[in-house]
This record gives structure tokens, C-alpha cells and sequence, in this order.
């Protein structure tokens, strides 16, 4: 591979058949949902999920002995039954000799509201490995900690600072923070109408959620792919962390959008929300102030 990346159209089940075995480092994607997007068509979930395991084989395959997969799936919703394909998608991993290290949660705080059930607030990265000798780079993830002034108060380590100078682990739990000496508030908002990065594409992952899995499960230089790239954000993470990407969609419009991002990426003039970036704090806007015709509603 030449170049840093390449964009390969085509379909997933045959062009990771011509891709070499144990070469990449990450292989991190988000699967189609078979929830009847465009670029889908919708079937049971049984069929489907034969589907996706014959493409998880392959995958398998290309995988660096010392690398990862990073499964980022919501749920399958059908006649008002929630199918979380987490759980499916877990059964079909361990199957095929993966290992699971975490099953991360991804709180973001916006979404469709639902009315026979509670509103979906969150999604799942299930990270697997190939082997037990894997790519972890903690240090390059860590966030900031609550109590960065904390002191042992006893042993031998009494008066010394207790937590990381550099920050704390992020945790499997990927949520909103709040910083309550600096009054900021973090998390890895989806993707919606108002975000920066936003193109047409119905189910757009941020750049930074991404970002972070490169930073933790590869080093620089490293490959990295994405079996199901839509408008290109995989590719963005990593070009922007300095690996080397591949990126395979079957929609050439969502080629030209992601092309049109690299180009503008490369360039330096492609929005993105950078990592860790503090999120709004909504408490101060005044849409966040009870209306005073309705406030006798609350008391």
C-alpha cells in the first residue's frame, strides 16, 4: 500500500477476499443495522446475521495477529422489539476464536424520542482481540480526572499525588463528565443535523470516536480498515493520527462525499470536532428555562 489510503468501491463480501491476511492492525467499523436505510435491504434477522458472519470470517482473516476489532452496533427494532445486536454479534465473535476486551457504551445525549418505550441514548463498541498480545496505548486516551489534587493519606506513598499527572482511564463507559472546578462537560455527541461534521449519510459516526479506538489500539504507521467506510470518517481518524487506512463502500455518492472530506481534510479546511472537546453546557441556554405559564405544571 503506497499511498496513506485508498477508497475501494465495491461490496465488502468480495473485496476483503482479495485483501492480504494478517495485515491490519485495526479493523473498525459500523456495520448496516438492517433497520432499511438506503443502502440496505431489510430482512430477518437470522439471514442477516448469516450475512454479516460470513464477512466476519474474512475479516478475521486480514486481522494482524496483534490486532483489534472495534464493532460499534445499536439495535435491530422490529414490530416494537428491541433485538440488541451486541448480544447476537457476541455469539458470532466468540464462535470464530475472538476474545472480548470491553464492551464500551457510547452515552451521547441526543436522539429519536420514543413513545411505547424509553429513548435510546446510547450504542456499544464491543472490542475484541485475535490473540492475547494486543496493541493498548492507554496513555495516548486518557481524560481528564476528576480529582487531579487527590493525595494518598497514608502508606508509604502518604502525601504524594494519587492519580496520573497525564489523566485517568476513560473507562468502558463513554459519557458525559462534568468538570466541576471548570464547569465543563465532555462526552462524543452523535451526529446530528447541528453537528459540524454532518453530510447526508442517515448514520454518521463522529471522527472522535473513532479517533480515540486508533489512538489506543494502533501505533503510527500501523494499517487500518474499515469493511463498511460510508463517507469516510474511519479514514479521517486515522489519516489525522497518522496511520495508513483502508476503506471499502458500495455507494459511490458516499465515495464522492468521504473523498470530498479527505480532500478537504488534506488541505486544511475540513471541520471536525477535536477529541475531548468540552461539549455545550445547556443549562445556559434559555431554552432551558421553564416558561413561567407552565412552571405551576412542575410544582
Amino acid at each position: 500500500m503506497d499511498s496513506a489510503y485508498q477508497y475501494l468501491e465495491g461490496d465488502s463480501a468480495k473485496r476483503l477476499k482479495k485483501l492480504p491476511s494478517d495485515a491490519y492492525k485495526l479493523i473498525i467499523t459500523s456495520p448496516p443495522y438492517n433497520i432499511g436505510k438506503e443502502y440496505e435491504t431489510k430482512v430477518s434477522v437470522k439471514k442477516y446475521l448469516k450475512t454479516q458472519k460470513s464477512i466476519i470470517k474474512e475479516l478475521i482473516r486480514v486481522l494482524h495477529p496483534n490486532g483489534s476489532i472495534c464493532w460499534q452496533v445499536g439495535n435491530f427494532i422490529e414490530d416494537g422489539e428491541v433485538f440488541p445486536l451486541d448480544i447476537f454479534y457476541y455469539e458470532i465473535f466468540k464462535e470464530l476464536g475472538l476474545k472480548l476486551r470491553n464492551r464500551i457504551i457510547w452515552h451521547f445525549g441526543h436522539g429519536l424520542h420514543s413513545q411505547k418505550r424509553f429513548s435510546g441514548r446510547y450504542e456499544v463498541i464491543l472490542w475484541f482481540t485475535k490473540t492475547d498480545d494486543y496493541t493498548f496505548n492507554l496513555d495516548d486516551v486518557r481524560v481528564p480526572s476528576k480529582y487531579p489534587g487527590k493525595r494518598h493519606f497514608k502508606g508509604p506513598k502518604k502525601g504524594q499525588y494519587s492519580s496520573n499527572p497525564i489523566g485517568k482511564n476513560p473507562s468502558d463507559l463513554w459519557e458525559i463528565v462534568l468538570n466541576d472546578w471548570e464547569n465543563e462537560i465532555w462526552n462524543i455527541p452523535n451526529v446530528k443535523a447541528n453537528h459540524l461534521e454532518k453530510t447526508e449519510h442517515p448514520c454518521q459516526y463522529p471522527i472522535e470516536l473513532v479517533e480515540r479506538c486508533i489512538l489506543a489500539l494502533t501505533n503510527e504507521g500501523d494499517l487500518v480498515l474499515d469493511p463498511f467506510a460510508g463517507v469516510g470518517s474511519t479514514m479521517l481518524a486515522a489519516l489525522k493520527t497518522n496511520r495508513k487506512v483502508i476503506g471499502i463502500e458500495k455507494y459511490k455518492k458516499y465515495i464522492t462525499i468521504g473523498q470530498e472530506r479527505i480532500d478537504s481534510f488534506m488541505s486544511g479546511s475540513l471541520k471536525f470536532r477535536p477529541i475531548n472537546k468540552p461539549i455545550y453546557d445547556h443549562t445556559q441556554s434559555n431554552l432551558s428555562r421553564v416558561p413561567e405559564q407552565t412552571k405551576n405544571l412542575f410544582d
